[in-house]
């Protein structure tokens, strides 16, 4: 369907691609992973024609659609939501009007070669028509919708009303309703909640037929929904017939046999190297040195790739709380509808979070998790109900907006040290290698990072100071699965308190030794991990 061949792409001084293959059959289902900057967008904007190749050649099936959702949505205005998402079909819409044309056209006299050539037009498109679901698309694109977490009462709502991170929701909705032969997913999961992920990993191993090349940070999505992983990386691209665990585990069997034959040809390169170094000065040996010598310039040399870098980060030592670090009772909070009516967010909410508590808090979309780290953080204040931060809690918040509010024009460095004042230089610079800031990067200015970068000088911030109390809201969004492993780690490690909101449920199933359900407004507390929790709710 899609074959990629010897595909070269250089940006700048960077070579991603070297003489790359690829190909993308009907029906595969395939993840790309590979370090930041290795070229899995560039990919995506080559399969696409947003980009061309310096070398080689990509060739496309003549009939195959393909659906390409990016981490930009472009300008959304002007349409409610729905209108929004069955405009993505507008290809769809032209089919419909050219098989009506065809109906009409049929009715009037002609010869039977022009008639044959018509049916079988008319067949070819109520057949593609069919195939991507045309009769029946604004039932589907509600569904979809919906279960991407944007339920029936907003479908007529105007586009524009809507935050970026739901109008990727709408993006991604769109791209989903076109049905298309392959289909390419560019981080697909970072602005959804856990309840819209299972359903996207639902639809995709269930309801789509297609092709699928996705990139993705969520380690459980990648294992439950592709086959078969490329690793993007060293100019290259590598295929392990697997999913993410499988690659993870192949990966380094991999790794372990270029090791060996690595040193098996260091060895023997040395005693090669050896003998003409002894022998070369001798005439008796002239042949025999020569033979070596050519031997040596036809071998292949076996090269190790780079190590990737990750973030290296431990907690210093922290000040120890008291026993009871919050303790809420009978909390609630409603934000102001237009109207001057109150629109309520949780109430009745009441529980105790304990010293070394690691707890996630769960609920379904708009259950009011974020506001109520909000209000714990001190960022908003409750309406009702109190929320007592306990004695020596020190406590620091990350957001999921926490990137929106850095100073645009200071660089990472200029951002560290305004965090850590007293700290010299050499600890600042130690502090931004840890989190992948090094050499000249530690002068770039806030506004020039990516997502992921700005992510990290935002844990860097907070991660560096001695808190004891963290409230994380969905602190992954935006990492790449190494730095959320090392993250994982890192707070795994942590001898405070850690209250969490995150879409990752490898993250959580890892981490988390209690969870908070906010349901209906109340909160119901599972004294269990993350299994624990889906077991006992039903919702495992």
């Amino acid at each position: 369907m899609i074959h990629l061949t010897n595909i070269t792409r250089q940006h700048g001084d960077q070579i991603l691609f070297d003489k790359a293959s690829l190909q993308i059959i009907s029906g595969s289902r395939t993840g790309l992973v590979g370090p930041n900057g290795a070229g899995k967008s560039t990919l995506f904007r080559l399969i696409t024609g947003e980009e061309s190749p310096d070398g080689g050649e990509i060739s496309i099936g003549k009939k195959a659609t393909i659906g390409y959702f990016s981490q930009t949505t472009g300008d959304m205005a002007g349409r409610t939501v729905l209108e929004e998402v069955m405009a993505a079909a507008g290809n769809l819409s032209d089919i419909a009007a050219s098989i009506a044309e065809m109906e009409e056209a049929m009715a009037t006299p002609m010869d039977d070669d022009a008639m044959a050539d018509l049916l079988d037009r008319y067949g070819n498109a109520v057949e593609e028509f069919e195939n991507r679901g045309g009769y029946d698309i604004e039932p589907r694109a509600k569904a979809i919708l919906t279960g991407l977490g944007i339920g029936p009462s907003d479908h007529d709502h105007p586009v524009e009303s809507f935050s970026g991170g739901w109008k990727m929701r709408i993006a991604l909705a769109g791209i989903l309703l076109i049905n298309p032969d392959v289909l390419l997913l560019d981080e697909p999961t970072n602005h959804l909640d856990v309840e819209s992920i299972v359903w996207l990993e639902t639809w995709l191993v269930t309801e789509f037929k297609g092709a699928l090349l996705m990139t993705c940070h969520d380690q459980d999505f990648m294992n439950r929904v592709v086959n078969r992983t490329i690793e993007v990386a060293n100019r290259t691209l590598t295929t392990y017939g697997g999913n993410y665990d499988f690659y993870l585990k192949e990966r380094e069997i991999r790794r372990e046999q270029l090791m060996a034959s690595y040193r098996r040809q260091q060895e023997m390169l040395a005693k090669e190297e050896d003998f003409i170094a002894r022998f070369a000065a001798r005439v008796s040996h002239a042949a025999q040195v020569q033979s070596r010598i050519k031997k040596l310039e036809k071998i292949e040399r076996i090269e190790l790739p780079p190590e990737q870098r990750t973030m290296k980060f431990e907690f210093g030592p922290l000040p120890r709380s008291g026993d009871d670090v919050v303790s809420i009772e009978n909390l609630g909070k409603t934000w102001p509808n237009e109207d001057g009516s109150q629109k309520s967010v949780f109430g009745g909410v009441s529980g105790m979070v304990s010293r070394g508590n690691k707890i996630a808090v769960v609920g379904v979309n708009g259950a009011g998790k974020s506001t109520f780290l909000k209000v714990m953080a001190g960022e908003t204040q409750a309406t009702t109900g109190s929320l007592t931060i306990g004695a020596s809690v020190h406590a620091g918040y990350f957001s999921q907006h926490a990137m929106d509010i850095l100073s645009p024009k200071k660089s990472v460095f200029d951002t560290i040290q305004e965090t850590l004042p007293t700290a010299g230089i050499g600890t600042i610079r130690g502090l931004c290698a840890a989190f992948l800031f090094t050499g000249d990067d530690v002068d770039k200015r806030i506004d020039m990072l990516s997502g992921g970068e700005k992510s990290r000088v935002v844990l860097a911030t907070l991660l560096a100071r001695p808190l004891n109390l963290l409230i994380l809201d969905e602190p992954t969004n935006h990492l790449d699965i190494q730095s959320r492993e090392i993250l994982l780690a890192a707070l795994s490690a942590f001898q405070g308190t850690v209250v969490l909101v995150s879409h990752d449920r490898h993250f959580l199933r890892a981490l988390v030794t209690r969870v908070f359900e906010i349901d209906h407004g109340a909160m119901i507390s599972y004294e269990g991990d993350y299994d624990y929790y889906l077991t006992k709710s039903g919702r495992g």
